[in-house]
């Protein structure tokens, strides 16, 4: 009889994701009905269990990535933003992103020829074809093409290079703390074709408003458009998270979606959260959020 796999982040048949220093005073929890998978990669502590209620949960260094229940409203928000706000993307890159979840989204649009993945951290590429196929279907894609290293160095050596380009990033601690500064920005801003656009995780408004404040302004002191907006995801902190959509084009409305090229039938069999009114609906704030992002000097 195999050893039932435990790790420390679950007790009592609970899962909870604490972090003092990213959601000081609050946690979320879920009850775990197995674990599946516990690792040490290279650069992260691995965790794959099924919850009771969310299906199988992505787990990296204490903090859920995806569940199989509620991942398309993320999946489908930082895609599509970027994609339907620019006029014929043909190339596409995803910096992170590992469980392929931002990968299947990008595949949906036919103008697609190429979709890139860069991730350092080829364990969750794997682990995720293992426990998460419907999103890890996406490698199978023959336009798919995936890069294991630094996602740093491999927009150095791509300039002028991608329509569009999205960060899947985990939170602004540890490893993924660059892609939250200014270098990196201008790096993504570089690697964009003429009219390209970006959209990047860019954190809750509830919790990290300072951190978004200072990711807006830097955004746009480098793209000409820089706007936030959110979607609404139970398992992420406080429920909802946001992405700062960038565009390269002066001109561009990222709040409208330039072309939406599928018809009624495709959405109800293929999107589950993304449509033309969301898109816009998505960059309408409360007005307190407004008012610190927007509107203040």
């Amino acid at each position: 009889m195999s050893e039932q796999l435990t790790h420390p982040s679950i007790k009592d048949g609970w899962f909870a994701e604490i972090s003092e220093t990213m959601w000081p005073g609050q946690a979320m929890s879920l009850k775990v009905d197995k674990v599946l998978h516990v690792e040490k990669s290279k650069y992260q502590d691995v965790l794959v269990f099924k919850s009771e209620t969310y299906g199988n949960v992505l787990v990296l260094d204490n903090c859920i990535q995806v569940t199989e229940r509620d991942e398309f409203s993320y999946q489908e928000m930082i895609a599509h933003l970027a994609l339907n706000s620019h006029p014929n993307p043909k190339k596409a890159l995803v910096i992170g992103g590992g469980d392929g979840g931002v990968l299947r989204e990008i595949l949906k649009h036919e103008s697609i020829e190429e979709a890139w993945l860069c991730d350092i951290d080829e364990t969750v590429i794997e682990v995720s074809k293992k426990f998460l196929p419907e999103m890890s279907k996406s490698y199978q894609d023959p336009r798919t093409k995936v890069h294991i290293g630094d996602g740093f160095k491999f927009l150095e050596e791509y300039k002028n290079q991608f329509d569009v380009i999205i960060t899947d990033s985990s939170d602004p601690e540890g490893p993924a703390e660059t892609l939250f500064q200014k270098p990196y920005f201008q790096l993504l801003k570089d690697a964009l074709t003429e009219k390209g656009v970006i959209t990047t995780q860019a954190e809750n408004m509830w919790i990290h408003m300072d951190i978004i404040s200072k990711l807006k302004k830097e955004c746009g002191e480098i793209f000409p458009v820089a706007e936030y907006a959110y979607t609404m995801i139970p398992t992420y902190p406080s429920g909802s998270i946001g992405f700062m959509v960038c565009s390269k084009d002066p001109n561009a409305n990222v709040k409208k979606p330039v072309r939406f090229d599928w018809s009624d039938e495709f959405v109800a069999k293929n999107l589950k959260y993304y449509n033309k009114q969301i898109h816009e609906a998505s960059f309408i704030l409360p007005n307190w959020a407004d008012q610190k992002l927007n509107k203040s000097s």
